[in-house]
């Protein structure tokens, strides 16, 4: 929203992922959790500025929960990395559940607390789709309302950057998002990285 002050111009915003491309197949760990995906938004000047608070935060000693070892300058590819299997993604589910449910109940607190909102007055709680025992556990230690949550995890696993905007364009499309709402999105990635924001929503779906 600061570009869009700067340049009132719309802004598509866009996430995509194709975890097919790095998910072992051997790896129950991971493979059978993911999916591919694309989404994207546009966002546009409103009359008043729709977001009511955010945070985001980072921490690199988490780098090592979610990674792939080769393909890039520091292991380029070669015959052997690809015999090895070092071009797929290797995942530490423990540290990532851990991390997640506490970066992301942090971040969503924060955010929260900045926009003088209370957890029951949210409407929508639309989080990335990565896993429903850590998105159940966020909702606990908050206490946004199971009801408000929006999820798609049972039809296309966890579809990453693309998982927020993919939920909030079906909800829009369910009709659930009215003008007024409080949406809260919050999202976490490797890294590792989170953020989330508070939107009152305006301009229904354009």
């Amino acid at each position: 929203m600061a570009l869009i002050k700067i340049d009132p111009r719309p802004i598509l915003l866009i996430g995509s992922d194709t975890h097919t491309l790095t998910a072992n197949p051997a790896d129950r760990d991971l493979s059978i959790l993911v999916g591919d995906g694309a989404g994207a938004v546009v966002l546009r000047p409103a009359p008043s500025d729709p977001v009511l608070g955010w945070n985001l935060g980072a921490d690199g000693s988490c780098a090592g929960s979610l990674k792939v070892l080769a393909g890039g300058s520091r292991m380029p590819t070669t015959e052997e990395t690809v015999r090895q299997g070092l071009h797929y993604a290797q995942i530490n589910g423990n540290e990532i559940y851990l991390n997640a449910v506490r970066y992301t109940v942090r971040t969503v607190r924060e955010t929260l607390t900045s926009a003088k909102v209370e957890a029951a007055d949210v409407r929508h709680v639309i989080p990335h789709q990565a896993n429903i025992r850590i998105i159940n556990s966020i909702l606990s230690h908050t206490g946004l309302r199971p009801e408000a949550l929006v999820t798609n995890l049972h039809k296309y696993g966890n579809t990453a950057s693309a998982s927020i905007p993919i939920a909030l364009t079906e909800a829009l499309d369910e009709g659930r998002i009215n003008d007024g709402d409080l949406v809260l999105l919050a999202g976490f990635g490797a890294g590792m990285t989170w953020g989330s924001v508070l939107l009152e929503w305006v301009g229904g779906k354009q």
